[in-house]
This record gives structure tokens, sequence and C-alpha cells, in this order.
């Protein structure tokens, strides 16, 4: 008997860069997601994203090779403060981006008037993840896609997959985020710099490192100590979520709201694909080429396999990740494995 078919998801990856959009796309990405050198993103660093020119240039290069761009409007414009959104919104439908992704109804009501034949996808930003309020997004603003945050069972997915009038786009590999998408304000408090409206949580302009004479390394935050390692320990990013704490309980210091782990679906990917996802998304804007190549061809092999009715033949991406450690989170039951 031939193995069922299943149907093949997009396959969503991350171009922090020019050069990563190009090596996504040549690794197989079916759409590859952007955003603009400014606060219109949620991943607004310097040394990343794009000029209108370099996203024209990319969009050619994509279409050129049957992928498709997304670009990131995915913060919230302060009050009174939206004309950067709306030039921003223009120049993508100028452009002929294939969505761009949204978080902000005022910036969503903007698109949905001005350019209504540039196709609209909700953000995880929105944190919408119940029919009922996706099924708004959609009657308002005509989204036709709404990203789902990453606290969903699969089961969960699956069942929001065949109650909304949308596609459904979920996570599969990269930050575990368990805040609550949209609504997390730590780092602003420790910088004054917003990740939901300035699009940059722990910027690197507030970080610094001290070590002591036995060479054991603090990491801070604006002027609040976040973690530290003995010397030959790994360190990752300071963001103040995966920080280790001093408390009375433990005062050596412990994880208060999650550890360092990075989410990986590969263990539940049949599971995910038979939910019915339209897409799958990579995360991972601000990692180099050689993590966009090595994730991607890694989903990109899996996922033709399961299409096609074949076991997958997943290469192990342990060395990708936070902590050495990865997990299904609540997608899979929050199993957890190095």
């Amino acid at each position: 008997m031939t193995p069922a078919r299943t149907k093949k998801p997009e396959l969503l990856c991350p171009a922090g860069t020019p050069s990563a959009l190009r090596t996504a796309v040549e690794a197989g990405a079916d759409a590859v997601y952007c955003g603009f050198q400014n606060a219109t993103n949620a991943r607004n660093f310097a040394g990343l994203n794009f000029t209108e020119a370099e996203l024209r240039q990319a969009v050619a290069f994509a279409h050129a090779r049957g992928a498709k761009v997304l670009l990131t409007l995915n913060t919230f414009p302060p009050a009174g403060a939206m004309d950067l959104w709306k030039r921003a919104a223009d120049a993508a439908a100028d452009i002929g981006v294939d969505a761009v992704i949204l978080a902000d109804p005022g910036v969503a009501a903007y698109c949905a008037e001005r350019h209504p034949g540039l196709r609209r996808h909700l953000s995880v930003q929105a944190a919408a993840s119940t029919p009922e309020a996706i099924a708004w997004w959609h009657r308002e603003f005509g989204i036709a896609r709404a990203v789902l945050p990453r606290i969903l069972a699969a089961g969960e997915i699956r069942d929001l997959v065949r109650a909304i009038p949308c596609e459904v786009e979920a996570f599969l590999f990269g930050n575990h985020g368990l805040m609550v998408e949209g609504r997390c304000a730590m780092s602003s408090y420790l910088t004054g710099r917003s990740t939901n409206m300035d699009g940059s949580c722990s910027p690197a302009s507030h970080i610094s490192y001290e070590h002591n004479l036995a060479g054991d390394m603090t990491m801070r935050l604006g002027s609040f100590a976040v973690d530290c390692f003995a010397c030959g320990q790994s360190a990752g990013y300071p963001t103040p979520c995966k920080g280790r704490y001093v408390s009375t309980e433990q005062p050596g210091g412990y994880h208060a709201f999650e550890e360092p782990v990075t989410l990986n679906l590969a263990p539940i990917l049949p599971e995910m694909m038979a939910a019915g996802v339209a897409a799958l998304k990579i995360e991972g804007r601000q990692r180099s080429k050689a993590y966009v190549r090595m994730v991607v061809g890694a989903f990109r092999a899996a996922i033709d396999d399961i299409a096609e009715g074949r076991a997958p033949a997943m290469a192990s991406l342990l060395s990708l990740t936070e902590g050495g450690a990865e997990t299904t989170g609540a997608a899979g039951g929050g199993g957890r494995w190095r």
C-alpha cells in the first residue's frame, strides 16, 4: 500500500539581512519574512533589516525563484505618530511584497483602506488565540492569515484551523516565547526601549559585561544584572525573561521566568502538518546565515518527506539551540530534551 500523502504547508523562514534572505531562498524556503530598518518591525536592531532599495531587490530575487516575501509591520505606533507605519505600508505595496504582517488595528485599517489588494497577515504580536478574536480581525480588516501564539497545543491548533475563516501559521523552530506575545514589557522597564513599540528587546546599546578577578562574568541590561557565568560557561543573549535571579528560596540563582531552551517541533511535525496549518514558521532574524541554511535545509527535507508519505530524516539542530536544550513546548505537551 502506498503511504498517504499530506498537504504541504508553506515553509516560512527568517531574513534579517539581504544575504540571509538569499540564503533562505536557496536553502528551500517557500517564503521569507523581513522588516525595514526602523521601529515598524519587532527586530529593530543595528545591522539588521532592509532599506527600501534592498527590499525591492530582494523581492525580485525571491520572486524569480518562486518564493514569497512578507514584510513585518508588527509593532504598535505611539499615539498620534503613525506616519512611519503608513509610509512603510505604502512602500510595501509599491515594492510588491506578497503580504504585510500586522499587529496594530490602526495600521491594519490603513492597509485595508489604502491598499486593499495588499494581502494582510495577523502578527503573533496581536496575541489572538481564540476563534472569536481571529474572526474579528478577519471581518474588520480582511486578515488572510493568523500567526498563532506559542502557547497552544497541537490539538488546539487543529481545532482553530477548522473554526476560523482564514489561514493559520504556527511556529516551528526558534525562540520558545513563554511570554504572551505583544504583552511583554520587561525589557522596557529595564531600558526604556519598548519591544512592542520600538521593536527592540534588550537593545545592544544597553548591554554591558563585567569580569571579576576569577574570570566570572556578569551580564547587565541597563543597570540590572540579569545573569552571571563562571569562567568557561557559555553565555546567551541577555534577555530579562531568560536571566537568572537570586531569591531567598534559591540564593544561588534560578530562572524565574524561562530557562534558555529552543522550541523545536520536529518530533510532532507530522501532527502539525496533519492539523492543516497553511504555514510553519522558523524564528531567528538575528541569527547567522549558517543558522538559516542549516535549519531551513533540515525542515525543507523533513516537510517534503512527510508530504510524500516517507518517514522524515530530520537532521539534528541541537548545536543551534539555546542552552543546548530543545522543547516541543505547549504544542507537544512540553517535552524537553538535550
